[in-house]
């Protein structure tokens, strides 16, 4: 029996009722839609949502809205960015439209979704008010509902502060071989991203170097923080960093640790769907994930990092300002997705 995963578990579905506490300026917060919509939306009764937002938090995400609208069901689909790409596909080219609202961290299945006329024209109020408008689609078919970086971690029973790697150029030291975890380009978003710019900032003989590490892969994002919280691997070396927030106030022994070259930022995009089967119910979801309440209920929950200008930090959380980040060009991104995924398996044969 693995005590350790049993732990991590029962720790996971304490975080919902936990994030309950801790986030009551987010209950605060009404989101702002009309008496219509509200009626239409209870009209239709539900709405299907496929995230790659980690699942604690979205089910928290799910429940709050229910509470809001209990006549209103959402039935949540989570998995990895690039198994929702692979699902949605695949639905598509059987002539199968049952998705409502999609959110990922993999911006390029948007771009790509945009082209072929897949998405709505729909922009929340709260985007169309306060959102960057280099994180929404100038078209109006989709905006960055959350954002995250990708960092550095480890345990803190297994290795001391002082010892931590601060950069990526210190995973290579021989005493880390066989002690690291990392995610894979090929199932998660986040990491396409992230090994995307840390090779604009490294070069690929820098990934070369570290396939000679033994490192364990995993798939999605959300897997390297459990791993090193579980004190299976030492050291992750990328990975989601609101995951190895609420592990650690959870109890278990994981620090993040912003890499000096600098940390990748990844934004997750969210649309509503063009032949959505549920349009009223879609829209009153997106806007609420994009409401004040739910954006800081994402940021305390879960500590995602918001782009609505009124979020507050959670105390200890350092600002983005304060953080180098490693930043990339959608455009430039879609055009380089394959290339990353095949020279990852080259390098590391996974």
């Amino acid at each position: 029996m693995n005590t350790n995963n049993d732990l991590i578990r029962r720790r996971a579905v304490l975080a919902l009722s936990v994030a309950a506490l801790a986030a009551p300026r987010a209950r605060a917060q009404t989101p702002t839609a009309s008496p219509e919509l509200i009626a239409a939306a209870t009209k239709e009764g539900t709405a299907v949502f496929h995230t790659s937002i980690d699942l604690p938090v979205a089910q928290k995400m799910v429940n709050d809205f229910q509470t809001l609208y209990p006549g209103i069901r959402i039935q949540l689909e989570r998995t990895g960015a690039e198994r929702v790409l692979q699902r949605i596909e695949q639905e598509y080219a059987s002539n199968i439209k049952a998705a409502d609202v999609v959110e990922s961290s993999d911006v390029t299945m948007f771009l790509g979704w945009k082209k072929k006329g897949w998405l709505a024209k729909y922009v929340p109020s709260e985007v169309e008010r306060v959102w960057p408008k280099d994180e929404r689609d100038p078209d109006g078919q989709f905006a960055s509902v959350r954002a995250q970086l990708s960092v550095i971690a480890y345990n803190t029973k297994q290795v001391k502060p002082e010892d931590a790697p601060k950069s990526f150029a210190d995973l290579l030291a021989p005493k880390w071989k066989g002690r690291m975890v990392k995610a894979h380009p090929g199932y998660s978003g986040t990491i396409v991203t992230s090994t995307y710019a840390t090779e604009k900032a490294l070069g690929w003989p820098y990934f070369d170097s570290l396939a000679k590490q033994r490192i364990m892969q995993v798939q999605s994002a959300s897997d390297p923080p459990k791993k090193v919280a579980q004190g299976e691997r030492s050291i992750m070396i990328d990975g989601s960093e609101y995951v190895v927030f609420y592990l650690r106030e959870l109890g278990n022994p994981i620090q993040e640790v912003y890499a000096t070259e600098g940390s990748p930022l990844i934004s997750g995009q969210t649309a509503v769907m063009k032949d959505a089967p549920h349009p009223n119910a879609a829209r009153l979801f997106a806007e609420y994930v994009f409401s004040l309440r739910c954006q800081q209920l994402m940021a305390d929950a879960g500590g995602t990092r918001s782009f609505h200008p009124d979020v507050k930090l959670a105390p200890g959380r350092k600002p983005l300002s304060e953080i180098k980040v490693l930043r990339s060009d959608p455009l430039q991104l879609e055009a380089s997705v394959e290339e990353v995924k095949r020279k990852y398996t080259e390098y590391f044969g996974v």
